[in-house]
């Protein structure tokens, strides 16, 4: 077991040290946004542009490996609804963000790493099979739920158009769709681009994580705590065990049953935030989720790690 904590700890010493540089004052709020914005908008995409445009799309894209981790994220967002609605007796548009938070695993900033320093860089295509749909299949999902429910009754026509909007507007996605447009044309990079855009990826997931890790000093674990700890143990629980028993029924392999089981298995995203503050609704649960899910990740994801062959 030591070991594995070993694993896991780097990743989450980094994300403490962006926690501490934010809380100490030693970099501003607007410091801490610019690392954030680096590397979200600019050095995540460059990174998914080039492991999508090399990755082999036809080992990677397993329809077992995805069904299995998908069905966990459906499972999760019924679960949390569910439970947000009679379990906590939350308004009907609070339950869909908490259900939001309960689906959305950091996938990449946290995912990523873990897998990629407990196997290798050569286990990661299923993680980036599952990336690659992650964030437009859970938008399409949540906003799709949450309009309807807020139009009760009339036109839905201009969904369409917010979802779109909310896609363009997407460095990730944007980065994805590249990054498989070129690997389905077979155009190559010129050796320089290539080069540069090594090391901008490079760059990527240390500086995400200390973003993180600043971004979650604006988050307080007060209040609504049942409803905080109910978001966590599906995310950090649930999901992954759901996910786990299919990829085992569907006899994956080892790589693949790795790659969807730790992605299933992180805490919340911050996207969680973003979604419930764009609607006004569960901002409170879902900030905090963020905050104390990737606090207990890092037990939880030894765990995981000693159960996964």
């Amino acid at each position: 077991m030591g070991v594995l904590f070993a694993v896991v700890l780097p990743v989450f010493l980094v994300l403490g040290f962006g926690y501490l540089a934010a809380r100490l004052g030693w970099m501003s709020p607007a410091a801490i946004d610019g690392v954030t914005q680096f590397s979200q908008s600019f050095a995540l995409p460059v990174l998914l542009f080039r492991a999508m445009s090399g990755l082999d799309l036809e080992a990677s894209f397993q329809p077992g490996l995805l069904a299995a981790f998908y069905a966990g994220v459906l499972a999760a967002f019924v679960v949390g609804i569910v439970g947000a609605l009679v379990l906590f007796r939350r308004p009907v548009e609070d339950a869909i963000a908490i259900g939001f938070a309960a689906f959305f695993s950091n996938t990449l900033l946290l995912g990523l790493p873990i897998t990629e320093r407990a196997y290798g860089p050569d286990a990661l295509a299923g993680n980036y099979a599952i990336i690659s749909m992650h964030a437009p299949l859970l938008y399409i999902v949540g906003i799709t739920v949450m309009e309807a429910v807020r139009a009760r009754g009339t036109s839905l026509s201009a969904l369409p158009g917010r979802i779109l909007r909310q896609f363009v507007r997407n460095g990730i996605v944007l980065g994805v769709a590249a990054g498989l447009a070129f690997n389905l044309t077979g155009l190559t990079i010129p050796e320089p681009a290539a080069e540069a855009i090594d090391l901008i990826a490079a760059s990527a997931i240390p500086a995400a994580l200390f973003g993180l890790g600043g971004t979650l000093t604006r988050y307080r674990p007060e209040g609504d705590m049942r409803a905080i700890l109910f978001v966590v143990a599906i995310c950090l629980l649930l999901h992954p065990a759901i996910t786990y028993g299919l990829a085992r029924a569907f006899g994956l392999g080892t790589d693949a049953i790795r790659s969807a089981v730790l992605t299933a298995a992180m805490a919340p995203g911050v996207n969680a935030f973003l979604f419930a503050n764009v609607y006004g609704t569960a901002r409170r649960v879902a900030a905090s989720s963020v905050l104390i899910g990737t606090g207990l990740c890092v037990l939880t994801a030894t765990f995981w790690l000693m159960l996964l062959p």
